[in-house]
């Protein structure tokens, strides 16, 4: 597929007679034409930018979107802007399919510039690049079925046959980089297509009452899972993007670490739903929080499941309990250190002894001893990942 995205461009840019880029819709590179020109301008810092790094920023994009082009159904001119690092004109053709916008080509303007005829069998091929970015997204679309499976298989055989299924369905690219994406709650189902995703289903992502899946169409129950494509283990961009896109709101989002191959994607998954996981338990994770940003909470979302909360701690976690479980968890999060917990908390230290008395009768710890902190603190984090 990338092959013909570069004829594409290559045709586009000997029928200009200027070198072309090809974007998609999240304005990252995809393809570009050779570029010969001893014009130091040719290559302003966007552009330069966009084919070192693959993608424009979020203040570029919303700067070209300005003219209309993910509206326009034809060529569109766009001044410089040399203050914005755009130092020569430039045209933009939309490649569209079925009146949806899926990509961008990209040439530098200048005079005299192309003329009608040049500009409309332009236009021509950017219709044919339309066409494949739009079957390329509905193919990630169409394997939800498979996708799920290897989501949801449980162990030996089912997920063997659930993994074989999928890689015959990914093809050549099955054994790409890949990163998953777990957004949560999910409302309803995926939606049909996601650019830069090799695969998009609504999965589970919390458990049931006797440790089962829940059913993703009861309300907190689904998640939507998507497997974005990667340039670079290095390289998460696009997984984040993905995921920011997508949040809806009062959900949350989580990115697990690069991975190759359908074999991997259990792993993925969890990470990816234990990273979502905190950052709702933890705003300042998020809303977007990667798994291996996560700290502690990568053990805790392993260990946490839906096993009964320590008897020690029970009384303490109640509804009636929770500014002192509030109290006790800041006093850990800052390393047992009362000045700073009384800060943070904004209360005098004796009334944050008065508490850790209180937290110490309820739960008969001794916030002294290092394995009743930990077990204590451990507690207060899993009861947040619960819910």
């Amino acid at each position: 597929m990338k092959g013909d995205y570069q004829d594409l461009v290559d045709e586009i840019s000997a029928l200009l007679g200027a070198p072309a880029t090809l974007e998609n819709r999240d304005f990252r590179l995809i393809a570009f034409g050779a570029h010969d020109s001893d014009d130091d301008l040719a290559m302003d810092p966007v552009r330069t930018r966009s084919i070192l790094t693959r993608q424009s920023t979020p203040a570029v994009r919303t700067w070209f979107e300005a003219f209309g082009i993910a509206r326009a159904s034809g060529p569109v001119r766009i001044p410089a802007a040399p203050d914005a690092g755009v130092f020569r004109g430039r045209i933009c053709l939309p490649a569209r399919f079925r009146g949806i916008v899926q990509g961008y080509v990209w040439l530098l303007d200048a005079e005299p510039g192309p003329d009608p005829g040049q500009l409309d069998a332009a236009m021509e091929v950017a219709a044919r690049i339309g066409v494949l970015l739009a079957e390329e997204a509905k193919a990630g679309a169409d394997l939800s079925r498979e996708f799920r499976a290897v989501l949801t298989a449980g162990r030996g055989w089912q997920r063997d046959m659930a993994v074989a299924a999928l890689r015959v369905a990914l093809g050549p690219g099955a054994d790409g980089l890949h990163a998953m994406v777990c957004v949560a709650p999910w409302p309803g189902d995926a939606p049909p297509t996601v650019p830069g995703a090799a695969a998009v289903c609504v999965a589970p992502w919390r458990a049931g009452p006797h440790g089962e899946d829940a059913d993703p169409g009861t309300q907190g129950g689904g998640a939507l899972a998507v497997l974005v494509r990667l340039r670079s283990s290095d390289a998460l961009g696009p997984a984040l993007t993905a995921a920011t896109r997508l949040l809806p709101e009062g959900a949350a989002a989580g990115v697990a670490e690069p991975s190759r191959g359908p074999a991997e994607l259990g792993t993925a998954w969890e990470q990816a739903v234990a990273a979502a996981r905190a950052a709702v338990a933890q705003p300042r994770l998020g809303p977007v929080a990667q798994w291996s940003r996560i700290g502690a909470y990568r053990m805790l979302a392993a260990l946490a499941g839906n096993a009964p909360g320590d008897p020690a701690t029970r009384a303490l976690l109640g509804p009636a309990h929770r500014e002192l479980a509030r109290t006790a968890e800041v006093f850990l999060d800052c390393a047992g250190q009362a000045g700073r917990a009384a800060a943070a908390l904004g209360i005098h230290r004796q009334t944050l002894y008065y508490r850790l008395s209180r937290v110490e009768q309820l739960t008969g710890l001794d916030l002294d001893e290092g394995e009743d902190r930990l077990l204590l603190h451990m507690a207060l984090k899993a009861a947040r990942l619960q819910g």
